[in-house]
């Protein structure tokens, strides 16, 4: 006999991505919408996202953690640039202090999310590691998924790779317990993994690293430990020391980039002088010269000077070159010479993924992200009860994640006092804003990725803006109900 089974409960907001962005949503949910239903679903089986699938040597923050720290939850270690294993202890604490477990799934990889204006219900299918399917529904959806693709990562596509007879291999797969004791490496690339890896590899074993750079980057060093911050823990409560720290590092941060932007030059006789200061003779004018300006790329922090130290010590080099192609024992460089290698670690940048490549669609049509506007910051045109976190390029991750849950619990009460089960930032067809390319960072992940990203206009709030300042007020003290977004009433639904 064939039972009718119920539909499955409807859920007030399912998440997914147990990583920052996952975690804070969820948090802030529980903060300011206590009486909703919440579902986080994560493809992995741990929580952490980024900070759970890389496992490299030295895995740490690229930024200050009393800014990448939540704004809820003050960042108690001495170190402010902290290791991934601290991050992770960080995430799980917050985890286990708002009882976010019972809400966690794990092992479940969103493959499709189908939205339904009839009931105002997104359906969410996932799937098992056994290839087994559960549906979910939901009446938001919260993409906590990332930008970069999790499964696949940028191939340069190297000749001869074959043909090596050491160990290749890429950050985002490190092998567990790799033995490197007494081997010689050459890391490919000069983005913030390869400035991790090579001092870290050169201190703990390695017989040498190389890192092997087609264009140099900018650096800036300082401390691991922010002085600043650990003499108010002294004499102030934790709470008041952090938020005073977080104000100072990012009007600090905001600062540096826009007199950057606005005074390149002297940027990079900052940034020079600095590294000379570092390396003294053995300082490389071609080594650490960019061909472009300050922040026209993301800097590359160094903290406590570790990369540059490990080059003094004579455990690691930095060569300027281009690859003509691997052999047997290393790799031939365009100039003739040769760089011999036991182990070869392609730190040769991400492949970018908007949306965890899940398949969307509204009433049927599949949704194109790329043929749709951002909606401050968070949401889409046309697209209803759907956000998502697309972290600052010019400032830590975390900034962006607070203040857009801030907003979408406050858009969720809005709702609540209309009666709305919907709410969609409406945009007539013929009426689309001139678009403004905000994406002008020349790094190479953005610039092959930024084609499947939402288009942006030059002015809120159709855009995906890059001034935290301007848009945590923004987010806070704008109307909810601005004109643009359209609110559905449950009893506006067909049948309703």
């Amino acid at each position: 006999m064939n039972m009718a089974t119920s539909p499955a409960p409807i859920i007030d907001m399912i998440i997914i991505g147990a990583g920052i962005s996952g975690i804070g949503m969820a948090v802030h949910m529980k903060r300011d919408c206590p009486g909703k239903t919440v579902a986080v679903l994560e493809r992995r089986d741990n929580l952490g996202g980024t900070w759970d699938l890389f496992r490299y040597p030295g895995i740490r923050s690229d930024s200050d953690m009393h800014t990448l720290g939540f704004s809820f939850e003050p960042w108690t270690h001495e170190k402010a640039i902290a290791d991934g294993p601290s991050i992770l202890e960080y995430l799980n604490m917050i985890t286990a202090k708002y009882d976010l477990n019972k809400d966690m799934h794990f092992g479940r990889k969103v493959v499709s999310a189908e939205w339904d204006s009839k009931t105002a219900c997104w359906s969410v299918t996932t799937e098992r590691s056994d290839g087994t399917t559960q549906l979910q529904r939901g009446r938001f959806l919260f993409l906590g998924s990332g930008y970069y693709d999790y499964d696949t990562p940028y191939d340069a596509g190297f000749a001869g790779r074959d043909m090596f007879k050491g160990q290749v291999l890429h950050p985002q797969f490190w092998p567990k317990d790799l033995d490197y004791a007494g081997k010689k490496v050459v890391v490919i690339g000069s983005g913030a993994t390869a400035v991790t890896i090579v001092p870290a590899m050169a201190q703990n074993g390695a017989e040498h690293v190389t890192m092997l750079q087609r264009t140099p980057t900018w650096m800036a060093s300082r401390p691991s430990k922010d002085a600043f911050a650990n003499a108010l823990r002294k004499v102030l409560p934790e709470g008041l020391a952090y938020r005073l720290t977080r104000a100072k590092n990012i009007f600090l941060g905001d600062l540096m980039f826009k007199r950057a932007r606005s005074q390149p030059e002297k940027a990079k006789e900052f940034l020079t002088t600095q590294v000379r200061t570092h390396l003294g003779e053995h300082y490389d004018e071609q080594a650490f010269t960019p061909p472009y300006n300050p922040w026209d790329q993301r800097l590359c922090l160094v903290p406590d000077a570790d990369f540059f130290q490990a080059i003094k010590a004579g455990k690691a080099a930095v060569v300027t070159d281009r690859i003509e192609s691997f052999d047997a024992t290393g790799i031939k460089l365009e100039s003739g010479k040769h760089l011999e290698a036991d182990i070869i670690v392609t730190a040769t940048g991400l492949t970018m993924s908007f949306a965890g490549k899940i398949a969307m669609s509204v009433d049927g049509q599949p949704v194109d992200f790329s043929q749709h506007y951002f909606y401050r910051n968070c949401m889409f045109s046309n697209v209803p009860n759907l956000a998502g976190v697309f972290g600052y390029l010019n400032a830590s991750w975390t900034l962006r994640v607070d203040i857009v849950a801030q907003y979408i619990t406050r858009l969720l009460r809005q709702m609540d006092a209309y009666g709305a089960v919907a709410a969609t930032p409406a945009m007539a067809s013929g009426a689309e804003p001139e678009i403004d390319d905000i994406f002008d960072f020349s790094s190479g992940y953005i610039q092959r990725g930024k084609a499947q990203m939402p288009k942006n206009a030059a002015v809120l709030p159709w855009r995906l803006n890059q001034e935290y300042r301007k848009d945590r007020v923004d987010m806070r003290q704008a109307p909810i109900d601005d004109g643009v977004l359209e609110f559905t009433r449950a009893r506006e639904l067909v049948g309703g």
